[in-house]
Parts: structure tokens; C-alpha cells; sequence
């Protein structure tokens, strides 16, 4: 997702279950966490309501989004909204008007009082967007952590200032984790202490869509076989392919679920097979996913697709979907290499895979090795993995000389 400020295009989710607890490594004994991210929480259900949500069972977060300005003379204030597990969003309401530098001076003082009314004295920060430091960089966190799940940089409506901001991110970082390999293999030349943790799935969640379930009213009356995809439909969706898809393909139905975002809605395509349904909330995913007879990953070959680890290759899995993706590297890597993701570059190929992947629900060794693959992974094991790098090194911090431990947040 970009930097830019995101329109409120998806009504509040409605709440989660609790996410199960992952089996414990060592006894969770982290601070407060503050999280800075250019995502409102309720958008998407994507990495960092996944990751935050899980931190929230076992202590304080804070999940500081970007300001909200206001046409009128508004005074400044944080809003707080209570969500999953106790965690709190914290937003800073703002005049428009403003400077970058007087709104930032401005954030940072209002984070300051609230950060003594809460007693929010020894905490971790986690950055989602570098572009965070302008309001955080005079507070003293204990650990700072840099989730870097995209490359900001090179999605529409980027700041010129981001790449400059990043560096000092890495600077600041004691770890950097990774949304997936391919930004993996960049970042790591940045940072001595980054780590990969491509994205990873809710089985249960997802497998839902593998028994009964009701059919969702708005897709109850499209025709099969339907040729689905969820997510947010941006600059990174081929729009292109979508439609010479649909002109090469009337007998398919293809549905498109997600909200419009930084791109003009005239310019989707619209023949009659494509139907648009919109933003769905998470917990509605399965459902729709059960009536799917393909699931796509439609993504264009573009800067903004050259880094991403797309969270769906495994959700559209999980619920029993072949799948069928354009060749970006972190699903080629390892889905296309273990044959549980056909990939295809062009319209053609792209036909021709659907073609084949329509069948692929009765290949039962398709079906096992696709299951066993599954099993490797789960947002439960990487939350884990997360909170032990992060315990271990403040471990080591704490038991470095004063003057070393200093050095490695200078």
C-alpha cells in the first residue's frame, strides 16, 4: 500500500475471533508496543492486523495511523478507537492548512502527553512507513523494529522523501523483518540484522471455504464458472489483462472484490462477465472464495508489483482454489516452483492456465502436496518467530555495556 492517505472506502470490520495463541517459545516478556503505519486499521485485513492483533493478547499496542485533516479550524486532538484483543488505534486530528513540519510538530507533542497519561514509559516501536519519524524520532524506545511489507517507495503518490527517511529508519532499526524474499534480498544489503518473513496465512480462517457455507447474495446469481479475486484494486492490478481476459473468455465469469483506490474507476474495465463487488470484510472472504471456481492473482508487471508478497497466494490455498498468477517473483518463489501455482505472463497463457486450472480441483495429488505445503506455515509461527528475535535482542542489549547498547540506537 502507498504512503498517500487512504479515503475511509471500507466500513469498520466486524470484530475477529480471537487469534489462537502460538505455542510458546519462551515467556512473552515484551514492553508496550507502539506501531506507526501509513494503513488505516480498518481498511484491509492484511500483515499488520494479523501481527498487532497477536502482540495484543499478551500486552498494550498502540497503532499510530496517519493524521486526519479537517477543511475546518478543528483543534488538535487524538481520537482513540478500542479494536481487536484491546488494541488501540491513535489517531491525530489536524487543521488542514498545516506544514509538514508544524503538522508533525504538532503529532509529536499530542503522541508526548499521551504517552504520559497512558504511562507508556518503556516501549517498542515498530514502523510500517519511515515516514513515521518525523513525529517519533525524539522518543526512546527500548527496541525499534522496521516491518518493511512493501516498497513504499516505488507506489503512486510515494513521497520523494521516503527513500531518504528509510535510511535513517535503517539507521534507527535494531531489526528489519521482511514482507517477503525478493524485498528480503534488497533490504538485507541495508541492514546487518534483517530477516524474512514472507506472508503467511489463517488456515482455519480460509479452510472454512472447503465446507458448507451460504453463498453471498451479491455472487448468487453470476454464472459459472467464476474466475475470481480479492484485494485492493490499484495501480497494481493489470487492468489490461483483466480485459482482454473477459473479451477472449465471455464464457467465464470473472469477479473482482475490493475497493477503487488511487485510480480512476472509468478506466476498469466493464463487459458484462466482469462484475465488481466491492470492499468485503474478512471475516465475509471464505464465503465468497467457496463459489469461486479459479482464483487469480491478476498483477501487473510494474515497480509496484516488483517487491510485493502477495498475503492471498496462500488464502486463496488455504480455501481449496487452484490458482492461477502473472509471474511475480514472490509467487513464482515458491508456489510456481513447487507446481501448486501456475503462472502465466500474457492473456493467452494466462486463458490457457485458467483452462487448465478449472480441472485442478480433481487432481488429489495437486490437492496433498498443496496441503502439505500449507502446513509449514502460519501467521501463529511467524508472530513466534518475531517475538523471539526481538526478545533476544533486547536480551543482548540490556546485558552490552551501556556505552555499546547506546551505540546501536544512536
Amino acid at each position: 500500500m502507498p504512503h498517500a492517505a487512504l479515503a475511509e472506502v471500507a466500513a469498520r470490520p466486524a470484530a475477529l475471533p480471537q487469534a489462537a495463541a502460538a505455542p510458546t517459545v519462551t515467556p512473552y516478556a515484551l514492553p508496550d508496543l507502539v506501531c506507526f503505519a501509513h494503513l488505516h486499521w480498518d481498511f484491509v485485513w492484511q500483515r499488520p492486523q494479523h501481527l498487532l492483533s497477536r502482540f495484543a493478547q499478551h500486552g498494550r499496542v498502540f497503532y499510530v495511523e496517519d493524521a486526519f485533516y479537517h477543511p475546518d479550524q478543528v483543534a488538535p486532538h487524538l481520537e482513540i478507537k478500542e479494536r481487536q484483543n484491546g488494541l488501540r488505534v491513535v489517531v491525530a486530528h489536524l487543521p488542514a492548512g498545516l506544514s509538514a513540519a508544524e503538522a508533525d510538530e504538532i503529532q509529536a507533542g499530542l503522541l508526548s502527553q499521551y504517552f504520559a497519561e497512558q504511562g507508556i514509559s518503556r516501549y517498542v516501536f515498530w514502523y510500517y512507513t519511515p515516514m513515521a519519524l518525523n513525529k517519533s524520532r525524539h522518543f526512546k524506545p527500548v527496541l525499534t523494529v522496521y516491518d518493511c511489507m512493501d516498497e513504499l517507495a516505488a507506489f503512486k503518490f510515494a513521497p520523494p522523501e521516503l527513500r531518504q527517511r528509510e535510511q535513517e529508519l535503517f539507521e534507527r532499526a535494531d531489526l528489519v523483518f521482511t514482507g517477503g524474499m525478493t524485498i528480503y534480498e534488497a533490504k538485507r544489503e541495508q541492514h546487518p540484522d534483517a530477516h524474512p518473513f514472507p506472508s503467511s496465512i489463517d488456515k482455519a480462517h480460509f479452510g472454512q471455504a472447503r465446507g458448507p457455507m451460504a453463498e453471498p447474495a451479491d455472487q448468487a446469481g453470476i454464472a459459472h464458472p467464476r474466475v475470481g479475486f480479492f484485494g485492493v484494486v490499484d495501480e497494481r492490478l493489470d487492468i489490461e489483462l483483466l480485459g482482454q481476459l473477459a473479451a477472449a473468455h465471455p464464457e467465464w465469469q470473472f469477479v473482482i472484490i475490493g475497493p477503487v483506490v488511487k485510480i480512476d474507476p472509468a478506466i476498469l474495465p466493464r463487459p458484462a462477465n466482469v462484475h465488481y463487488l466491492g470492499g468485503k470484510d474478512y471475516l465475509e472472504l471464505p464465503a465468497y472464495l467457496k463459489g469461486w471456481d479459479v482464483a487469480t492473482l491478476l498483477f501487473a508487471d510494474n515497480e509496484s508489483t516488483k517487491f510485493i508478497s502477495p498475503t492471498k497466494t496462500p488464502e486463496y490455498l488455504a480455501a481449496g482454489n487452484p490458482v492461477v498468477s502473472t509471474p511475480i517473483r514472490d509467487v513464482v518463489r515458491p508456489y510456481g516452483d513447487l507446481g501448486l501455482v501456475q503462472i502465466a505472463a500474457d492473456a493467452d497463457a494466462f486463458g490457457a492456465a485458467i483452462g487448465r486450472a478449472l480441472t485442478q480441483r480433481d487432481d488429489a495429488d495437486w490437492r496433498r502436496r498443496t496441503d502439505e505445503y500449507l502446513a509449514t506455515i502460519s501467521w501463529d509461527q511467524t508472530w513466534q518467530q518475531m517475538v523471539d528475535l526481538m526478545q533476544n535482542r533486547l536480551a543482548a542489549k540490556a546485558s552490552a555495556p551501556v556505552g555499546m547498547a547506546a551505540a546501536t540506537v544512536a
